[in-house]
């Protein structure tokens, strides 16, 4: 049996209306821990989207 590792990027726009791309992926709890955080701290259009290898 295979277990394939997805990864997941973040995607937010800041409290100034700058959009933002996380330069490191995430696994899924990592990426829902960081997706809080950006949240609290007022970010807008957060995001947490699976990537494909080498994208």
């Amino acid at each position: 049996m295979t277990t394939n590792m997805i990864n997941y990027r973040l995607t937010w726009t800041d409290t100034s209306g700058r959009p933002h791309t996380a330069a490191s992926r995430y696994d899924r709890p990592s990426g829902e821990a960081r997706n809080e955080q950006l949240e609290a701290e007022g970010c807008a259009e957060v995001a947490l989207r699976p990537v494909k290898p080498g994208e």
